[in-house]
């Protein structure tokens, strides 16, 4: 049975603040060392290409890992950002089917694709939650979870635009704290289509 979510954005975004309260610091050094594992592997001529979809799909469990942790205030810390590591088969088996849908209803037109991304946008909390889930399955319950709700998470990443256009004024120093407050945003919203609260620490 399809889950939707509830709770409006706007209060999403005020319980990812509330949150974050007292750990901004570990967010934004989190952010900083996950961007600063990510971009240089990319940037290797040739070989970044193949390294990036190697860790690409880990980096982003252990995003999402450590995004509900924070979110369930939880206990969290900065290697927690590595944990998707010891999934890395079901993770990376995920990055690659994602990818390989996206682009498929990408040659169709921009929206669909676009639709596809959302759809698959649990996929990572899904499978930090469950040790047993596949790939396949993880995305295939991400899309039965989004039925209904793909809107309101599009509506949700759209708040952001205008912080990012601010964080232009700081040279992009404002995207450390901007991303954090997006990734639990998101995990709070990942909890709403659950109907799941918060858990106690």
């Amino acid at each position: 049975m399809d889950t939707l979510s509830k709770t409006e954005n706007r209060i999403l975004m005020a319980q990812a603040r509330e949150a974050l309260r007292g750990k901004w610091g570990l967010a934004v050094g989190a952010t900083i060392v996950y961007l600063l594992v990510l971009i240089p592997v990319q940037l290797i001529p040739v070989l970044g290409f193949i390294a990036g979809i190697l860790i690409g799909g880990p980096m982003a469990l252990g995003l999402a890992i450590f995004a509900l942790a924070l979110a369930r205030k939880q206990y969290a810390s900065v290697g927690q950002i590595f944990e998707g590591f010891q999934k890395f088969g079901t993770a990376l088996g995920a990055y690659l089917l994602q990818m390989i849908f996206v682009l498929l209803w990408m040659l169709l037109l921009i929206i669909p694709g676009i639709i596809a991304a959302l759809s698959y946008a649990l996929t990572y909390y899904i499978i930090a939650e469950d040790s047993s889930i596949g790939p396949l399955e993880a995305i295939t319950k991400s899309k039965t979870m989004m039925r209904g709700n793909r809107w309101k998470l599009f509506c949700l990443a759209f708040r952001f635009f205008g912080w990012a256009l601010l964080c232009v004024l700081t040279l992009g120093i404002g995207l450390f704290w901007l991303t954090p407050y997006i990734y639990v945003s998101f995990a709070k919203f990942y909890d709403d289509v659950k109907g799941q609260g918060a858990p106690a620490a």
